[in-house]
Parts: structure tokens; sequence; C-alpha cells
């Protein structure tokens, strides 16, 4: 029976090839279903024999730890040499997008609680 093994939504394109690779590299037999036209679906990589899910599970979950503990370390490196972006840095980048953004922060609490002020 077939057993979804990773699901692909909101998944990097990189982590997703990285994951079909190692699968493959372990000699998984898996499909591959897509969001689809209007991505309603469920994207995901499904294990043919699910009598390896358990297997499969622990190699993904091994990756995912290495993963994790490499992109942490290179966001502390960049955040040690000053090259992650603070509010102000992306502020002077894109000044209009950022007041754009704001104001419709704004709209969307004023438009919010309005109703409950309206009672007074």
């Amino acid at each position: 029976m077939v057993k979804l093994i990773f699901r692909l939504h909101n998944v990097p394109d990189d982590e997703a090839d990285d994951v079909r690779q190692l699968l493959d590299d372990h000699g998984f037999e898996t499909y591959e279903t897509s969001a689809g036209r209007w991505r309603i679906s469920m994207p995901g990589i499904w294990l043919i024999d699910d009598s390896r899910k358990d297997e499969a599970r622990a190699v993904i979950e091994a990756y995912q730890q290495e993963r994790q503990a490499r992109l942490r370390g290179e966001y502390e490196a960049a955040q040690q040499a000053g090259e992650v972006p603070t509010l102000w840095d992306r502020f002077i980048a894109n000044p209009v997008g950022f007041v754009v953004i704001l104001a419709g922060l704004v709209v969307v609490a004023l438009v919010s609680t309005l109703p409950f002020f309206s009672f007074l």
C-alpha cells in the first residue's frame, strides 16, 4: 500500500530536490504528486512499499536535522557578520512597499476593531 512519506507544500525547491535524491540513493521506490492546476491538491512524495516507511522516515529525519543545523549555522554566521537585513535596512531598500504594507496593516486593524467602538 502506498504511504505519504514527505509533504511538499511550502517546501523550498532545494530541500525537495535533496529529499528526492536521498530517497533515490537509498533505493526507495517513490512517486510524486503535484498541487495541480488550481493548487488545491496535496503535493507530496509517496512511498510505494509501505513496509519500508520507518526506514524512509528515519533517512528523511536525519537529513532534516542535518539541514536544520547547517542552515542555523549559516544564519548565525551571517548575523555575526552583519549580513542579515534589519527592519531599517528593509525600509531603506523599499520604502514605498514598506509604507504600503504598513498602511494595509493599519486598515485591517481599523476594520477589525471599528465595530467594537461603534457601540460606545
